[in-house]
């Protein structure tokens, strides 16, 4: 009896156990080892886990309750070190934006080339890599659009697409709706919710802002090319996409209204687009693009002309 009244009188204690060590070990630990393990890129690998820790840290101050955390309190303090660490890469692509476009300047090559070059070759081909090319490209356009001519980019015919179905001065008109209502959605949300958010918000605005600024100095500089073994397709800031010559089946005029599919490709800011090109061999899952040009008639008379001589 004395047992079952010993065993009685301990009562089980719940939500005492801190298991705040436990989500650290893995967050801290286990994370970045599985990196290093599984990534052979070391640097890569490095910041990678840098994320993954920080997004881990960010994650657990929300579901570790706050009579748990005692680490945690130190870690949460991280997050002004990953400011600064976004504001460093801001800045690395700024310098490299203007170490890239003078040396493009000086030698007249393809600015997307002396953009990406120093970057890959920091950061290989990895994910990290192309959003730097992407914000790099992006402040080069805001920048030093007025020293940047179509003729410095790769290939031997040019074409535009930036004056097709208004497709720059919609982007012209986005530029200015965004400008009329970021004082007014500003001191809307500083009164109606709260100053902070409505700090984030209209820095957020504002950085949209600054991307269509560059969207459109973009669309009228960076051309789709034609080189002696493919086409190189650039449509404002975003990737090139290169087809080779030999692997296009047909190029045809297009007259209708293109749904997004998984095998399509579509490179065209307003109206419908006008060409329609099928590939032999599809590049992953895609088979056919389809472009928005201003002089179709053109491109397409330039396209079998330097696909029969490449064949």
């Amino acid at each position: 009896m004395s047992i079952i009244k010993v065993s009685c009188s301990i009562k089980p204690v719940h939500g005492k156990a801190n298991f705040e060590w436990l989500y650290l070990l893995d967050a801290l630990i286990v994370l970045p080892v599985l990196c290093l393990i599984l990534i052979k890129n070391k640097k890569e690998a490095a910041l990678k886990a840098l994320m993954l820790c920080s997004l881990a840290i960010l994650v657990g101050s929300y579901i570790v309750p706050e009579q748990n955390k005692f680490l945690m309190h130190f870690l949460e303090q991280g997050r002004y070190g990953i400011l600064v660490l976004i504001v460093i890469l801001e800045l690395s692509a700024l310098i490299t934006v203007y170490l890239a476009i003078k040396s493009a300047l000086s030698q007249q090559t393809d600015p997307d080339t002396a953009i990406e070059r120093p970057i890959k070759k920091l950061f290989k081909q990895s994910a990290i890599a192309n959003f730097l090319c992407f914000e790099t490209r992006m402040w080069a356009f805001l920048f030093y659009a007025k020293h940047i001519k179509p003729s410095y980019f790769t290939g031997e015919q040019h074409f535009s697409y930036h004056n097709k179905d208004g497709a720059q001065a919609n982007l012209l008109g986005f530029i200015f709706i965004i400008l009329l209502e970021l004082p007014m959605m500003h001191f809307f949300i500083h009164f109606v919710w709260s100053s902070t958010a409505a700090n984030i918000i209209t820095g957020l605005t504002i950085f949209s802002l600054l991307f269509f600024i560059a969207e459109y100095r973009a669309v009228a500089k960076r051309p789709v090319s034609i080189s002696k073994s493919q086409l190189i397709i650039r449509c404002g800031l975003y990737p090139a996409y290169n087809i080779a010559l030999e692997n296009i089946k047909s190029i045809d005029l297009n007259t209708d209204f293109i749904a997004r599919a998984r095998s399509i490709k579509r490179y065209n800011y307003s109206g419908y687009p006008n060409i329609k090109i099928k590939l032999i061999e599809p590049m992953g899952d895609i088979n056919t693009v389809f472009l928005g040009l201003d002089d179709p008639h053109h491109f397409i008379n330039a396209m079998n002309k330097e696909r029969t001589n490449a064949i």
